[in-house]
């Protein structure tokens, strides 16, 4: 019965085009890196250190995929594109503020701000963490050798 069920599943199951999302998701990766980049030039135009630029500009797409992820647009971007979105720092920025938008009917303070990290969260927890780990290790290493 249970491999009836399957071949049956197999047939009617939906395939996934695997090429055109693959394509779908470099292009707007890509697009979206060739807006920091972008970002960055206007920055250092404008008179900022390269340094400088750069941070400016990281904070610019954090502040605009936050923006779009408030007014809709960014779902719609990860729908399209699939991965493309969450590779770049913009798929970061709409990890914090999607779960914040969706429970601030929940208030300011159980709401917004105690679920605005659930997602990354752990993510920036156990980054912090590897990050330690490495750096001791580093540290040994380059003590013993």
């Amino acid at each position: 019965m249970n491999d009836s069920y399957k071949k049956y599943v197999e047939d009617r199951a939906k395939r996934s085009p695997c090429f055109v999302n693959t394509l779908k998701a470099l292009c707007v990766g890509g697009l979206i890196c060739c807006v920091g980049k972008a970002i960055t030039e206007l920055y250092t135009f404008m008179g900022a250190e390269l340094k400088n630029a750069q941070t400016l500009s990281t904070v610019t797409l954090v502040f605009i995929a936050g923006l779009l992820t408030g007014i809709g647009w960014f779902s719609a971007m990860g729908k399209f594109s699939g991965a493309g979105t969450l590779v770049p720092i913009t798929g970061f920025a709409n990890a914090i503020a999607s779960p914040a938008i969706e429970n601030k009917t929940e208030g300011l303070i159980y709401g917004t701000c105690a679920k605005m990290f659930v997602i990354a969260g752990p993510v920036i927890v156990f980054g912090t963490l590897a990050s330690s780990l490495y750096g001791v290790i580093y540290y040994v290493v380059e003590k013993v050798m």
